[in-house]
């Protein structure tokens, strides 16, 4: 981190307000363009607006890690604001994205994306089946499975946590109690599957997408707490993709991702010149790799179970006659790496 120029961590107010206005004029232009576009057109508004409403969470991101303000309160605001829409509780995400960068890449204690523990794979036939499918097919939705997991239960916070965790989840209930029934009136069940169900679904293909691409590939390690190394983890473990353009500049550089796990305090604005720099002096101890087909495809089709020696083993060589989804994953998705 000595190495980083100092201006990377000072945080501008007209960059860090520009990405708020960035955000909210594109998601705005993406809910025009679903009013007015054809039925034909619709996935293409749904995108769109699905990566614009992503640039939110990385706002609150921001927030979260003191990067986006000098002032606490306004982060805490902006950062609960932010995640309203996505019905994301900002401050249970907070304290369990803080345990994802104290404890990234370590097995059992990581809270993002986790080899499958070869006893859990082997536990029972049903549990099985829905992880074979849950890794496979919808791995790129898989976040739903987190959010509603890791964010909503009192007792999987500190006894310090609970009182701010009581009150974004408050937050959260009363956007749902007032928001959805607001959009229901206005447009109906099928609008708000229009406007907010379906940008929603987009989100959460992203929120997958770009939290699986950053610490996953089939040469990257998970280790259990007593070979784990920090140093090793936050550089060697963490991946930088290149996406298209557009999606960068709606996302806020979030796929500049090694930088921001050597310093979470780094503001998004200021992640290319840091990711530069770590390049220039450290390029050869970093993972570089580009966002096509080849990649999600080794992704959802490899890495799979943990095992210490080959850090993963797909689900086809452990239990074959079960993995119709990935055997399916394998035919279906091209090998394209343009």
């Amino acid at each position: 981190m000595d190495t980083l120029p100092k201006e990377v961590f000072e945080i501008d107010d007209v960059k860090a307000w520009k990405s708020v206005w960035i955000s909210v004029t594109s998601y705005a232009l993406g809910l025009f363009m679903i009013a007015k576009a054809p039925w034909y057109l619709l996935p293409l508004a749904w995108a769109w607006t699905g990566t614009a409403v992503t640039g939110f969470f990385v706002i609150g991101h921001d927030c979260a890690h003191k990067s986006f303000s000098k002032n606490k309160l306004v982060e805490d605001i902006v950062g609960t604001l932010a995640f309203l829409p996505l019905v994301y509780p900002y401050e249970p995400w907070r304290f369990k994205h803080d345990r994802h960068h104290a404890k990234t890449n370590m097995l059992v204690h990581d809270t993002a994306w986790q080899p499958v523990p070869p006893e859990e794979f082997d536990s029972s036939p049903v549990l099985r089946k829905a992880i074979i499918f849950g890794y496979g097919p919808i791995r790129p939705w898989l976040s739903i499975a987190h959010w509603v997991n890791w964010h909503f239960n009192l007792r999987k916070f500190r006894p310090s946590e609970v009182n701010k965790v009581k009150i974004s989840l408050a937050c959260v209930f009363a956007f749902m109690a007032v928001g959805w029934p607001l959009i229901i009136y206005k447009v109906g069940i099928l609008g708000w599957v229009k406007f907010w169900l379906m940008p929603w679904l987009g989100y959460h293909f992203w929120m997958s997408t770009f939290t699986m691409v950053h610490h996953t590939a089939p040469h990257i390690p998970f280790k259990p707490a007593d070979e784990w190394n920090a140093a090793q983890a936050q550089l060697n473990g963490t991946v930088h993709c290149d996406y298209p353009s557009w999606i960068e500049i709606l996302c806020h550089d979030i796929n500049v991702h090694i930088p921001h796990h050597i310093s979470p305090r780094i503001p998004s604005y200021n992640l290319r010149a840091a990711h530069q720099s770590i390049q220039e002096n450290w390029g050869k101890h970093t993972n570089l790799a580009t966002w096509n087909w080849r990649l999600m495809k080794t992704i959802m089709t490899v890495c799979h179970v943990y095992d210490k020696e080959e850090n993963y083993i797909p689900f086809d060589r452990l239990a074959p006659e079960e993995s119709q989804p990935i055997t399916f994953l394998k035919k279906a998705m091209p090998d394209y790496a343009a």
